[in-house]
């Protein structure tokens, strides 16, 4: 097979298969209203949960006076600045941590904590339906990768128990998963990653300002210490509304990534005006009064979904999933709602389970309870003429 005939057999069988992905072009800002090619439509799937994506023009401009516009190298050369530094320091003083380093995404911070940490001859225990980046990063480390049922700390007590690696232990997971919307039940892992002398370390893409006091993410939510949770991943462009991830942990811990994290040694650093800008949304996304909002917003939209019989997985975050099953009627009810104005992306395979195909509905706290209630009017809608399949 030539190399032509290989990608048109790929895209071929992705179009037959109802899984053909396209991107939308927005020409507005993100928020609860955009345009989207071209189209008013009432949001509904980003993750932009406290609304914080909208703020902080006026702190990055004024950052961009000062540092212009790009790093100009990696963090070991000369792009580190002193912008990075100290957003840095607010982070880890956020999240509780000794420090934290930045990545320039979300999925560069795991793939390079992992391969970093784990090589040949270790052991690497990941969730089920644990990121796509978490599994990579595995891959890439090339130490043994073993897969536990979904959220089954037992699976996982059984697997910690039969190793015979003569390496060490990594555990992995998310805290909320972005699929399922569920969270970890992580003191129950810390307990067992101490018990079995495993290294814990939780990607909390979805947690970090939604969860604990201030936004502090999943290690204050669930009040462990540093020790108990020691290697915590975070991302900046979900709730704080920006761009970019970090790594937090002990000082060991983070020297140890500045000086074996590929993904961080081997890339430009942020720009460093995006650094200071996101500082003023740090403090934005303290505010706790927003994720009681944010909860509010979440109890509504169960509430009235659930009257309606709308098959709902079990999610208290912001993420809450419509579960479908096939691909071409998720597709179908997405396409109905964007007729009424209502955009809602459609979740298919690879990125979930064959048959799994769901609607995955994101809330946010800048959502008025008017939006939430015309998302469930059109659901209702929608769900008499096609009901869901049993």
């Amino acid at each position: 097979m030539s190399w032509e005939q290989r990608l048109h057999t790929a895209l071929q069988q992705r179009r037959d298969q109802d899984l053909w992905r396209q991107r939308a072009q927005l020409s507005s800002v993100q928020g609860t209203e955009v345009t989207c090619n071209g189209e008013h439509r009432l949001n509904f799937c980003s993750n932009d949960y406290l609304g914080l994506a909208a703020q902080g023009g006026d702190d990055l401009a004024a950052a961009a006076q000062r540092w212009q516009l790009g790093s100009g190298s990696s963090h070991l050369v000369c792009g580190h600045s002193n912008a990075h530094h100290a957003l840095e320091d607010a982070l880890a003083k956020l999240t509780g941590y000794p420090r934290a380093i930045l990545f320039s995404t979300g999925y560069m911070a795991n793939l390079g904590a992992i391969s970093a940490l784990a090589r040949r001859g270790d052991l690497v225990l990941q969730d089920k339906l644990n990121h796509a980046s978490l599994l990579d990063g595995a891959v890439l480390s090339r130490a043994q990768l073993k897969r536990y049922r979904h959220a089954d700390n037992a699976h996982l007590e059984s697997l910690l128990k039969g190793n015979t690696n003569a390496g060490e232990t990594l555990v992995v997971t998310d805290t909320i998963f972005s699929m399922d919307g569920d969270l970890a039940d992580i003191p129950t892992m810390a307990e067992l990653c101490q018990k079995h002398g495993a290294l814990l370390m939780a990607d909390d893409a979805h947690g970090f300002g939604v969860l604990g006091t201030g936004g502090a993410g999943a290690r204050a939510h669930f009040d462990l210490t540093p020790e108990q949770l020691p290697v915590y991943v975070g991302t900046l462009g979900k709730a704080l509304g920006g761009y970019g991830a970090f790594v937090a942990g002990s000082e060991e811990m983070i020297d140890y990534m500045v000086q074996f994290a590929r993904s961080y040694i081997y890339t430009t650093a942020l720009p460093p005006a995006l650094a200071e800008g996101m500082l003023g949304n740090l403090e934005r996304l303290q505010n706790d009064q927003l994720r009681e909002t944010l909860q509010q917003r979440i109890q509504q939209f169960r509430t009235k979904a659930l009257a309606l019989g709308l098959p709902l997985m079990d999610s208290n975050s912001p993420i809450q999933p419509l579960m479908i099953g096939s691909a071409a009627k998720a597709m179908a009810l997405s396409a109905a709602l964007h007729k009424q104005g209502i955009w809602v992306s459609a979740i298919r395979p690879p990125t979930v389970p064959q048959n799994e195909a769901r609607l995955r509905i994101t809330l946010s706290a800048a959502h008025s309870e008017e939006q939430i209630d015309r998302l469930i009017h059109a659901l209702a809608d929608i769900w008499e003429v096609m009901p869901h399949e049993q």
